[in-house]
């Protein structure tokens, strides 16, 4: 492969709320759920990418909308735990999510919320880059608003990769000229005038036909649930791909399991017909050991959820989304920071203070208690991550405070998308280049910058836990000078953050 798989399309969250039914509600005829566990995983266009990053695609990145709330943090952490690259478009409102209440593996209820679709914001140059080095291009459409974004749209058509388009009744005709469109059987039906009476197979040949002609596709293969696929390409007479296992089960994600699995297969250079193949098994074997439950990587079902508030009101997801929203919309910077502010000292907040005057607002990204003793051992942090939130956001120079259980704010990142991530520390006295962070690639997905700020010298969490603790008599002392001073610009940033 010569560069990513990417696929395009809207990403929900899913939730799987698993509980037993013991009793009818007092008040009406219908079963009462006692929750006993849930998980929560990508939907949509987001399944479809950790099931090829799942599958051994290599490098694989996401376009997408995100939006300015919890659902959206909690999304962007569990794409980045499957080790997608989340480049994320701006979407108004809320993030849609579908709730499915089960019991026994059966569902009983679902529950969407997010309100109506959006329009989402335009592409940074970087994501119309990414699509022109594509090794091959998913589109996986769940008719919410991504595939009509006209700058997609037109670099699409504009793309040497092939395309896989993975329709939805509600969302827009595929871009003429795609490698292979995989409608599935109800799809077929609401995206063409098949006439009544037909037999499963002839319905399914004429609609592909149809579908092929319409969208000037160079193939589209129609998916059967178990009994495979119908691939309909060049010549009249349509291939039939059976399914090698005819299993039953939980279906849900299947067909984003087949078209991630045969956008996999072209991206390494396979036959169409060779394409499909691949994906009719790969779907069939998905279903039979036990769907998306089975599928899911233990990193994505390790992610932690994302913490909607506590401590205070400025604290949480939930809390840094309705402060990147307002910037947003007033068309204000948003600047980030982040770090493990273990003792707030003066050398933090000079930074903080510095950090909040590049924009209009200032987002802490904060390392949790288990990042932090990932980081820095196990007798760290002093302070525990409750306490050290409600330090920072009771400082006046800061907006919101976010906390994060990863190594780094890669997750946070993709879904605030600042316009400036602020570090202090040795970058600051010219020891650190900003384009090798770290975050440097993260922030060129949606064209943010990083700055640095002056650290105050002989600040340090090191060194006043070593004073607390006796270990070191008088080391934390006001900001050193001549030699002392350029010692200190030596430190790492990490070192600075402490």
């Amino acid at each position: 492969m010569r560069g990513p798989l990417v696929v395009i399309g809207d990403t929900l969250l899913d939730r799987d709320v698993e509980g037993v039914v013991n009793r009818l509600c007092p008040d009406s005829p219908v079963p009462v759920l006692d929750e006993t566990t849930y998980a929560d995983r990508p939907g949509g266009a987001g399944l479809a990418a950790v099931f090829a990053a799942a599958q051994g695609a290599g490098e694989v990145a996401l376009v997408t909308a995100l939006a300015d709330d919890a659902g959206g943090a909690r999304l962007s952490c569990l794409l980045s735990a499957a080790g997608v690259q989340v480049y994320a478009l701006p979407l108004p409102g809320a993030t849609a999510e579908k709730i499915r209440l089960r019991a026994r593996g059966r569902v009983l209820l679902r529950h969407d919320r997010g309100g109506a679709a959006a329009d989402p914001g335009p592409p940074s140059e970087a994501v119309l880059r990414l699509i022109a080095e594509a090794s091959a291009v998913l589109v996986s459409d769940y008719g919410r608003g991504v595939t009509r974004q006209p700058a997609l749209r037109a670099a699409l058509a504009a793309t040497r990769a092939p395309v896989v388009w993975d329709p939805h009744p509600r969302g827009p005709a595929a871009v003429p000229g795609v490698t292979l469109a995989t409608p599935n059987e109800a799809e077929v039906r609401d995206l063409t005038e098949v006439p009544p009476g037909s037999s499963r197979l002839a319905t399914a040949s004429r609609g592909a036909q149809g579908l092929r002609e319409r969208w000037r596709a160079g193939a589209v293969a129609v998916t059967l649930g178990g009994d495979g696929a119908l691939l309909c390409h060049a010549g009249a007479t349509p291939l039939v791909v059976a399914a090698p296992v005819n299993a039953e089960g939980d279906t849900c994600g299947a067909g984003d399991r087949f078209a991630s699995a045969a956008s996999l297969a072209l991206a390494r250079g396979a036959l169409v017909s060779e394409a499909v193949q691949e994906a009719v098994a790969e779907a069939s074997a998905y279903v039979a050991s036990g769907g998306v439950a089975a599928a899911l990587p233990p990193e994505v079902r390790a992610v932690a959820p994302v913490a909607l508030g506590g401590g205070g009101e400025r604290i949480g997801a939930a809390a840094a989304g309705a402060v990147v929203a307002e910037v947003r919309a007033a068309g204000g910077t948003v600047v980030a920071t982040g770090g493990c502010f273990d003792l707030l000292h003066a050398g933090h907040v000079a930074t903080l203070q510095a950090a909040r005057q590049l924009g209009d607002c200032l987002i802490v990204c904060l390392n949790s208690d288990a990042s932090v003793a990932g980081l820095k051992g196990p007798e760290r942090p002093v302070v525990p991550q409750g306490d050290r939130s409600r330090l920072l956001a009771a400082l006046s120079c800061v907006d919101a405070v976010l906390v994060f259980d990863e190594s780094t704010p890669d997750a946070v990142l993709s879904w605030l998308r600042p316009d400036i991530w602020v570090k202090g520390g040795d970058y600051a006295t010219g020891g650190g280049d900003p384009a090798s962070l770290p975050e440097a690639e993260a922030l060129r997905r949606w064209g943010g910058h990083s700055v640095v700020v002056p650290y105050l010298d002989g600040r340090s969490t090191t060194d006043m836990i070593a004073v607390a603790r006796g270990e070191r008599p008088g080391a934390y002392r006001a900001a050193p000078t001549g030699a002392a001073r350029a010692a200190g610009a030596q430190r790492s940033t990490a070192e600075g953050a402490r």
